[in-house]
């Protein structure tokens, strides 16, 4: 077997079919009951990041991939549920479900002396298998580690509540006539904040630092729908930048109004939260915005403005690590937490290993997969070919520099992408 692909989520799926679409052998290897990656509703013992008000953020039709549309029936923002039948449709259309191991674990990928690649796996039945192959793929995403602060506040250790993850929380009626503090402001905060607030008693929404809300669509138009239009890209970043101050400030005001803490960055130096409900929900009422927890206190949690609240639980939403526990240390993440692939797919130093949607856009990112899994492709079969390892270096400095310069130094900056240029810098080695 030539290629083993990791994960059978949407950007495993896409390699996938691009391996096939090109006469390459493969095999892909899911640790999951079926395709479908986060947007499964997991099962019983089954943890993920699936809860049941999960929609598209993205529009349909840019989040759907390209030879294979999402149904017309469908909601321009899909739930979880139509989002995870279509991709299995997809899988069933592409002819991939054959080269699909479901609940078969990955534990290591090293690449061997002679340049080959050594995969251990672990099946259903708890057997291991060791397999070689001439290239990895890996494209099982970065949503298995949760990061929690470390340490918890003072006191968490008794606090007579339940302190959980995102990672853990299923569905609002689970919390119905409890208090609830929901921590953080990414996209896995506002909505579970959202859901929360139709079924506790009392839903409290901790902010440590300002981010920009934005909502789904602009003027009518889906956001990823406006960052992939021609008069968009045509703009330069300061331009856009401004654009979309302005934007927002005719949308939804100052965030402060609601309660929140202004951003302290300006748009497009941080990442944005895509949310049509969660400012709604707070003028409501549903949802009352607090600062940062300092300590936990028995029945209470206290925050930093000396305010005190009861609560029955804490839902940590503070994201993931980026850890891929079978692949050898400091891959692809370096010390500093910085992710280092040349044009986010290639580490420069391991010939024949291949990150696939390790990327962070404004926008959808289903088009980013495919280019992509196309490069990848075009690579494996010699229809393109790499720099020396030396110039891909040199381009992931380029890449962070200006990542450091934009972003500043923070966990997970390192993925950041702009879709319309990062599409472009593919052209030139895709067909047209």
């Amino acid at each position: 077997m030539r290629v083993c692909v990791i994960g059978a989520g949407l950007s495993g799926l896409a390699m996938g079919h691009a391996l096939k679409e090109r006469g390459i052998s493969f095999v892909c290897l899911e640790k999951a009951p079926d395709v479908g990656g986060i947007w499964r509703q997991p099962g019983a013992g089954e943890r993920g990041p699936g809860y049941r008000t999960l929609h598209l953020n993205t529009a349909k039709q840019l989040t759907g991939y390209a030879d294979f549309p999402m149904p017309e029936s469908y909601p321009l923002y899909p739930r979880h549920s139509q989002v995870a039948a279509y991709l299995r449709s997809f899988a069933e259309w592409a002819g991939l479900l054959g080269h699909v191991e479901l609940r078969t674990e990955v534990l290591s990928v090293r690449q061997d002396a002679d340049g080959l690649w050594t995969v251990v796996s672990r099946g259903a039945d708890g057997a291991q298998t060791s397999r070689r192959f001439e290239q990895v793929v890996v494209a099982s995403g970065h949503h298995t580690d949760p990061a929690l602060p470390d340490p918890l506040p003072a006191g968490a250790d008794s606090f007579a509540g339940t302190i959980l993850h995102s990672l853990d929380y299923r569905d609002g009626g689970d919390f119905a006539g409890r208090r609830v503090v929901v921590v953080g402001l990414g996209a896995s905060a506002v909505d579970i904040a959202a859901d929360l607030s139709r079924h506790a008693e009392r839903t409290l929404l901790s902010v440590r630092r300002g981010l920009h809300i934005v909502p789904k669509q602009l003027f009518g138009m889906s956001v990823d729908e406006i960052a992939e239009a021609p008069w968009w890209n045509e703009m330069s970043f300061a331009e856009r930048r401004k654009w979309v101050e302005q934007a927002l400030l005719v949308a939804r005001g100052r965030l402060s109004d609601y309660g929140l803490p202004e951003p302290d960055h300006p748009v497009f130096s941080s990442a944005t939260t895509l949310s049509d409900e969660i400012l709604s929900r707070i003028r409501h009422g549903a949802v009352t915005p607090k600062p940062a927890i300092a300590s936990f206190d028995g029945d209470r949690v206290v925050f930093t403005d000396g305010s005190s609240e009861p609560a029955d639980a804490v839902v940590y939403c503070t994201g993931f690590h980026m850890t891929f526990p079978f692949l050898p240390a400091g891959c692809p993440v370096a010390a500093d937490g910085s992710v280092e692939l040349y044009r986010r797919v290639v580490p420069a130093d391991r010939p024949g290993l291949y990150f696939v949607g390790l990327v962070r856009p404004v926008g959808a990112i289903t088009r980013l997969v495919e280019a992509q899994a196309e490069w990848v492709a075009r690579l494996i079969d010699g229809a393109a070919a790499l720099p020396a390892a030396e110039e891909m270096r040199e381009e992931v400095g380029t890449y962070l520099t200006g990542i450091v310069q934009r972003y500043g130094r923070t966990e997970g900056a390192s993925i950041q992408v702009d879709v319309g240029p990062y599409l472009a810098g593919f052209r030139e080695s895709l067909p047209v």
